[in-house]
């Protein structure tokens, strides 16, 4: 596939990912009450991508343009195990195990405080291939924390595939400097060009979604 052929494949499924998103009420846009992060912060906008998991159908086509895009992206014979980024991250990297037919692993978000205290559950040993599943990529926090986990067990983990990501340019300065190689099915600038295209957002909508991202392209808001 030549280069620009696979980035207009890139971009059929951005949008295909953000009209499935948009559809199933997976991403809520409401200008008008903001909604309350976990941090305490507010923001026009608020992702569940946990609500795919209610739809066979529409969490299978996820899966098969996240194979593809790891397909495209990973020497297949160097890819020895998919770990996802608990919690969130579990089902896909399942889902996408079980189309790659590879070994599964999850990470947690610290070491257990009982039994043998580990991070990285599923087997994984020194010197195999790892990836990062994880579903939303905020600030890259969380998936970065979890190859830094895999890379201590001896691991390789270079690259992390999310479905979305909020594309702050503070995750790909973090993801550049720990070397892990991001790889996002959409991003939210095609998430807002497809729903105020399609009349689901109006303009005023999609610029106070701007104008948050401009903010926390300046301020980094954690969730």
């Amino acid at each position: 596939m030549t280069s620009s052929k696979q980035m207009q494949q890139n971009t059929n499924t951005a949008r295909e990912v953000a009209g499935i998103l948009l559809a199933q009420g997976a991403v809520s846009i409401n200008a008008a009450q903001p909604f309350v992060y976990a941090s305490g912060a507010t923001g026009p906008i608020y992702c569940d991508l946990r609500l795919l998991m209610a739809y066979p159908k529409l969490r299978e086509r996820i899966t098969e343009l996240l194979v593809a895009r790891i397909r495209e992206s990973c020497r297949m014979e160097a890819l020895d195990v998919v770990a996802g980024v608990a919690t969130a991250g579990i089902p896909w990297a399942a889902w996408v195990a079980d189309k790659l037919t590879k070994p599964l692993a999850y990470v947690r978000d610290a070491p257990k405080g009982h039994g043998k205290g580990q991070q990285v559950e599923g087997g994984v040993v020194s010197g195999q291939g790892a990836i990062v599943v994880e579903d939303l990529t905020n600030l890259g926090g969380s998936a970065l924390a979890a190859a830094a986990a895999l890379r201590d067990v001896g691991a390789r983990a270079d690259h992390c595939f999310s479905i979305l990501t909020y594309e702050f340019p503070q995750a790909g300065e973090a993801f550049r400097a720990a070397g892990v190689e991001l790889h996002s099915l959409c991003g939210l600038s095609t998430l807002l060009g497809v729903a105020t295209a399609s009349g689901q957002i109006d303009s005023e909508a999609e610029q106070a979604v701007r104008a948050w991202w401009r903010k926390g392209s300046v301020v980094a808001k954690r969730e």
